[in-house]
């Protein structure tokens, strides 16, 4: 199984943004603010892989080109600038990376007053 623990962190910190709530569609865990999701979180079909899709329009196209493990997000989702990561079940999971990946995402997503409220620190 992937790393389970780094997993979960990446998890528990989509969960720990302003209003984010979790849903199951698909199998997946969608990530939602205010109804809207700002990150698909994936075990895969086995369990072998841990994969993590997130809208990211200010650095997308340089982690596309930087990350062997980003590919542009499928269902055409990556022309609006989703893109997917996923990880095989030995490998360490960059859970720094992937948290400044969900910062970016919700931000992208969330309301403008919301994200104005919690860059206030209100």
């Amino acid at each position: 199984m992937f790393k389970l623990k780094q997993a979960e962190a990446v998890r528990a910190y989509a969960l720990s943004l302003p209003e984010a709530v979790e849903e199951h569609p698909w199998g997946e865990s969608a990530v939602k603010v205010r109804g809207k999701t700002f990150v698909f979180l994936s075990t895969g079909r086995k369990e072998d892989v841990f994969a993590l899709t997130a809208k990211l329009p200010e650095s997308g196209q340089a982690v596309l080109s930087v990350h062997e493990f980003a590919r542009p997000a499928g269902y055409g989702l990556g022309k609006s600038g989703w893109v997917w990561a996923g990880f095989a079940r030995a490998e360490d999971i960059p859970v720094e990376l992937l948290k400044s990946w969900i910062d970016e995402s919700w931000r992208a997503i969330a309301p403008r007053t919301l994200v104005k409220q919690q860059a206030g620190g209100g």
